[in-house]
């Protein structure tokens, strides 16, 4: 892991940070979930099971708990399941299988996932249908009270407020593909009318950070006042000519975005547990790819090429 230096004294901040990644690596032919210090320094294996991989953890609110995707088996019979399990990578429970994209409650006690479209897997990300809550303390499942209607989602989260739902469509629900907002409890589904995928909000609420395409990052403001979400113009603007920029994610304070970063290709399917697929899908081998730190705190265009 890497941080752009930019503003000075960013890798300082992160040195001295308490903040914590958690990732996927493939490390000795298996897929395993880390939790690392936010410099890049101190990582440690969390799950270390050879018999399955692990991939796509996601922090509850508190940090204390993972949810993520475990792999089993081979090919098309491979079996991707929604787990749960401590911080510290104790006390896993599977919470459903063919399933997919799990993502956190701001109340912590929910998980949502996205079921697996057909039972035969598919690495796409976008192979999926429906919507689905499973409750912790219950341990029941319900479905979105709109699920019926949604369909090859991928990469979904919260609102902090737990109101909505934002998510990337592809070929379905009437889009080629469209970034939405998505009512949680209701039908209202809403077209952001923004280019690119894989939008998460910040964690005050106030903004959205997403992929407007392979090369660049953005951050805008959302406007949540009015009775429909509306995005504001890009205020911060991530740009790399020659690498890949994906998986943009915030840190707890909000200080920060997580980036993933890495050379075009479709992976090495001679690799146990991958698969043939461009490098920024989940469960491909990204030989180069690594992830880096950016600020958040001010407005600017960033060109990662001339960063130093």
């Amino acid at each position: 892991m890497t941080a752009a230096a930019e503003p000075p004294g960013l890798k300082e901040q992160l040195t001295s940070s308490r903040l914590k990644l958690v990732h996927e690596s493939y490390v000795n032919n298996n897929w395993d979930l880390f939790i690392t210090h936010a410099d890049g320094s101190h990582s440690r294996n969390l799950t270390s099971t050879p018999e399955q991989h692990e991939l796509y953890p996601q922090v509850s609110p508190d940090g204390s708990r993972i949810c993520y995707v475990s792999d089993q088996g081979k090919g098309r019979t491979v079996v991707r399941s929604v787990w749960v399990m401590n911080a510290d990578g104790t006390n896993r429970r599977k919470i459903a299988d063919h399933a997919r994209q799990p993502f956190w409650h701001p109340d912590g006690q929910v998980i949502a996932y996205l079921p697996q479209e057909y039972e035969k897997f598919n690495v796409t990300d976008y192979y999926t249908k429906g919507m689905v809550y499973f409750n912790l303390k219950t341990g029941k499942s319900r479905p979105h009270p709109n699920t019926e209607k949604l369909h090859h989602l991928y990469n979904p989260s919260f609102s902090p407020d737990g109101n909505w739902i934002v998510s990337t469509v592809h070929a379905g629900m009437g889009f080629k593909h469209a970034i939405l907002m998505i009512e949680a409890e209701g039908e209202k589904i809403v077209n952001l009318e923004i280019p690119g995928c894989r939008p998460c909000f910040s964690p005050d609420g106030k903004s959205i950070a997403w992929g407007p395409g392979d090369h660049e990052i953005a951050v805008a403001d959302v406007d949540m006042t009015g009775e429909l979400p509306k995005i504001k113009a890009r205020r911060i603007r991530i740009q790399d000519a020659t690498l890949k920029l994906y998986h943009v994610d915030w840190s707890p304070d909000g200080k920060f975005l997580s980036i993933s970063r890495g050379p075009k290709s479709k992976g090495d399917i001679s690799k146990p547990g991958t698969y043939a697929a461009a490098c920024e899908i989940v469960g491909v081998h990204a030989q180069g790819w690594n992830l880096i730190v950016v600020s958040a705190q001010r407005d600017r265009t960033l060109d990662l090429n001339s960063a130093k």
